[in-house]
């Protein structure tokens, strides 16, 4: 064979493998599609890989498909439970798109639902890098931030009196001959960097949260401190030596505390760092040469009986009816946190809040009292507190009032010069815990001056509990002075004795609510206003009524009109949590009310309400009871007949619109009957610019002065959230800068008024003073119909308020008006501040 018949034969193959492979690819697009008809997903998408994979130039075409396909396939994986097949997949997609946003998003979210958090923070974080317009991207990310780095971080690290006083501390302990550091509970690692820079010869720090260590491993390299710190990716019970460390060390830090002290573990993790970790303490006379310790060295737990109508209205039921209906004494509404005794429940013991920026602020009743001492330098204290014994303590009542919570706060003695305090006086980056108190039976919480409130103080499972045993009112205490006693706790025992409550003879059905659901059952106003605007709606459509024959005595026939169920108007409430709606509706008659009350307790306590209220149970229905997810409560009723009013649940309890409420409201006007209504009509978002340095110092660390000259913000300010929320605006120190005004308005009735045309909108905003503008607080105003409204930063309002954090504050001047530019996207908000162009 000649040399041009060589060159022909492998050109030859080369021409027929490129035509076997176009037909390859042909046939596996079209069998892709003909499996996409016929909803095999799993097929599709092999099929398209291969495509792909072997015609990488298609991708651009056929992108749109690919995605669906994938998205497809990984549902039905995930309700399969095979992860590991779910997870190739998506690394397969990221190999052909690696630059896709939507995939990276959607990874993440797949991720996040199986709890592999921080794995999906870096995907949402990549998918907002890639396009930094993904509302869908933004919101996740935002979402897992919130659960990454908690935002009492930035709060921390901005109190520069707390980080001043650790680093002193620390210092005074190197120079007096702790040269080996162990920081527990790293976190940032600035209590380590503190060590270092004080002059430890070795410094070792340990952190559990896998986002925390990669953070602080940043935070040591920006500072040039990486290879000075060895950093441990594990809790201080799993450091072996020498493993981990070569010897026990001389020092501990750590910072392992929350509101009530005891929450982060720091009793456990002493116990075991003094037992394994840590030289033996320093003896009373002093003459151990090299002996360890800890800081901070010890604390006192202060309380306080406080009367508080916030907590109040967020922790206990105090109406007996709601809009005509009667609670009764057969339910017993009770917070979590009041039904949280067991020894397998998790739940902690107390809540917290800031208690100088409560609504209507709080009112002492006892002077502050000691709870107990903590010495964190001596073993056999802390195996005391571990054991969980309890104390009561008798505390006298000062001032009369209405007896809602104890509060508790603490003084943590870092070494003998330096301490901190947590208290509610105090300008400090700690709440205070709170411990709202149950009515006594047969008793009002009203106490008098003279009278003593005797608590009963324990640690199970080490935290910290207060718990009201009674209120022994003065003539009881006189008579308890003329008995001799040898202690405090035989007096208290004594108190109690001598005060007796009658047992209920009814048996009271239990119903454990939120502390939203709680202040939502306690606003009259709005049961009211819905009663109000039912009504309405009832009145215009007037249902018919059919006729049941009855005969009186003397056997005469006599017609009564009486509602039928199936004449009634229905109406669906599908409101998140507890909603005594449907009851209010069927009350007024002429309704059959369907509830999405999802949990058993809930539906048991509105039947057992129902009874009380003389209300025919055949008018309420549970319509999530036989059908398999959230999304089918918005079908039609079992009849033939449309919904007469759909109440729909629009703003979160934190201060947020809820995510899709467009898409459902959209599908709740195509089940309205002609006339019937959706509750609400419209919400319109309001909102105003503030100077508040509050608001900034929550949401990211200012530089590096409060962190004493350290490096921190630009790592841990990668999970700053813009929108903060749970606000109590009331309360937040903040300067207005410009009157209120309208950022948005939905209607969910006529959703063609709905300015969403556009991706931003432009408000002119006038300054009323001048200032630097930092956020933008926003409420609501629901609109029930055109006469009925609610304003959900009202003094009544169970809703908390949200603000919008500027990325950059910007100083104005009284006068001057300015733009802001809003993006409302999938329920998620973004805003910014702009001059207009002259």
């Amino acid at each position: 064979m000649n040399e041009a018949g060589k060159e022909v034969q492998p050109r030859g193959r080369m021409a027929a493998q490129a035509a076997s492979k176009r037909r390859l690819i042909s046939r596996s697009l079209q069998s892709a599609q003909i499996c996409l008809q016929n909803q095999d997903y799993g097929t599709a998408y092999a099929h398209l890989l291969l495509v792909l994979t072997l015609a990488p130039e298609q991708k651009d075409a056929l992108k749109d498909m690919f995605q669906y396909s994938l998205f497809k396939w990984a549902e039905e994986l995930y309700a399969l439970n095979r992860s590991q097949d779910l997870f190739n997949c998506y690394e397969q997609a990221l190999e052909l798109f690696p630059r896709d946003d939507v995939i990276c998003n959607s990874m993440g979210e797949h991720l996040f639902r199986l709890g592999f958090r921080d794995e999906a923070a870096g995907y949402f974080y990549k998918a907002l890098k890639l396009n930094p317009s993904s509302a869908e991207a933004k919101e996740n990310f935002y979402r897992v931030a919130n659960w990454l780095i908690e935002r009492w971080h930035f709060i921390m690290l901005n109190d520069t009196k707390r980080n001043l006083m650790y680093q002193e501390a620390i210092q005074n302990a190197i120079q007096n001959g702790c040269k080996t550091v162990l920081d527990i509970g790293t976190g940032t690692g600035i209590l380590s960097m503190f060590a270092k820079k004080a002059g430890a010869s070795y410094t070792y720090a340990c952190e559990l949260s896998k986002t925390m260590y990669e953070l602080a491993c940043e935070v040591l390299t920006a500072n040039q401190m990486d290879g000075q710190i060895k950093l441990l990716h594990m809790k201080s019970h799993d450091i072996q030596i020498p493993e981990h460390i070569p010897e026990r060390v001389s020092l501990v830090v750590t910072e392992t505390v929350d509101a009530g002290l005891f929450g982060e573990g720091i009793v456990e993790s002493l116990i075991h760092a003094w037992k394994n970790l840590l030289l033996p303490p320093k003896p009373k006379d002093g003459r151990v040469k090299g002996y360890g310790q800890v800081i901070p060295s010890s604390a006192v737990i202060y309380g306080m009986a406080v009367e508080c109508p916030e907590i109040r209205r967020h922790y206990s039921v105090s109406v007996s009816e709601v809009a005509g209906i009667r609670l009764g004494e057969e339910v017993k509404f009770c917070s979590a946190l009041h039904c949280s005794h067991g020894p397998d429940d998790v739940t902690e013991p107390y809540t917290t809040e800031k208690m100088s920026r409560v609504p209507g602020g709080y009112k002492a009743l006892s002077q502050p009292f000691q709870v107990m001492t903590v010495d964190f330098n001596s073993l056999q204290a802390l195996e005391y507190i571990a054991s969980g014994t309890s104390k009561r303590i008798s505390v006298p009542v000062y001032q009369q009032g209405q007896f809602d919570c104890f509060i508790a706060w603490f003084l943590l003695q870092l070494d003998d010069e330096h301490s901190l305090s947590t208290g509610p006086s105090e300008e400090t980056c700690w709440e205070q815990a709170v411990f709202p108190v149950q009515k006594l039976p047969d008793e009002s919480c009203y106490v008098n001056t003279g009278d003593t409130i005797v608590v009963d103080v324990s640690c199970p499972d080490c935290y910290l509990r207060l718990d009201l045993s009674t209120v022994i009112s003065e003539s009881s205490c006189d008579q308890a002075e003329n008995m001799v006693m040898g202690n405090e706790s035989d007096i208290c025992d004594a108190l109690a004795n001598l005060h007796t409550t009658a047992n209920k003879d009814t048996m009271q059905e239990l119903c454990i609510l939120e502390p939203g659901e709680v202040a939502l059952l306690n606003n009259t106003i709005y049961h009211e206003s819905f009663r109000a605007a039912i009504s309405k709606v009832i009145s215009s459509l007037e249902p018919k009524e059919s006729c049941s024959v009855v005969r009186n005595s003397q056997g005469e026939q006599m017609n009564l009109a009486e509602p039928v169920a199936e004449n009634s108007l229905h109406l669906l409430d599908v409101s998140e949590g507890f909603s005594i709606l449907p009851l209010i509706a069927v009350k007024l008659g002429k309704v059959k009310a369907y509830s999405s009350a999802e949990k058993e307790q809930h539906r048991v306590a509105l039947e057992k309400l129902s009874v009380i209220n003389g209300l025919n149970n055949e008018f309420l229905e549970f319509c999530l009871s036989q059908l398999e997810t959230d999304d089918d409560s918005l079908q039609k009723p079992k009849s033939d007949k449309m919904w007469s009013i759909i109440i729909l649940d629009v703003i979160e309890t934190c201060g947020l619109i809820r995510q899709d409420l467009l898409e459902k409201a959209a599908i709740a006007r195509c089940l309205l009957q002609p006339g019937g209504n959706i509750f609400p009509h419209a919400v319109v978002m309001q909102g105003m610019l503030v100077e508040s340095k509050t608001l900034l110092q929550e949401g990211s660390v200012q530089g590096t002065e409060p962190t004493l000259g350290f490096l921190i913000a630009p790592a841990i300010n990668r999970f700053k959230v813009p929108v903060h929320v749970f606000l109590n605006l009331s309360t937040v120190p903040c300067i207005p800068l410009s009157e209120t005004f309208e950022l948005l308005r939905l209607d969910l009735m006529n959703p063609y008024t709905n300015n969403l045309s556009s991706s931003v909108m432009r408000i002119k905003v006038n300054i009323c003073r001048s200032g630097q503008v930092t956020a933008v607080p926003f409420w609501y105003h629901i609109h029930l119909d055109e006469a009925i409204t609610l304003d959900t930063s009202s003094e009544a309002s169970h809703w908390k308020q949200a603000a919008y954090v500027l990325e950059t504050p910007m100083s104005v001047l009284e006068g001057e008006e300015l733009l802001l530019e809003v993006q409302f996207q999938n329920s998620s908000i973004s805003m910014a501040l702009t001059r207009p162009l002259q």
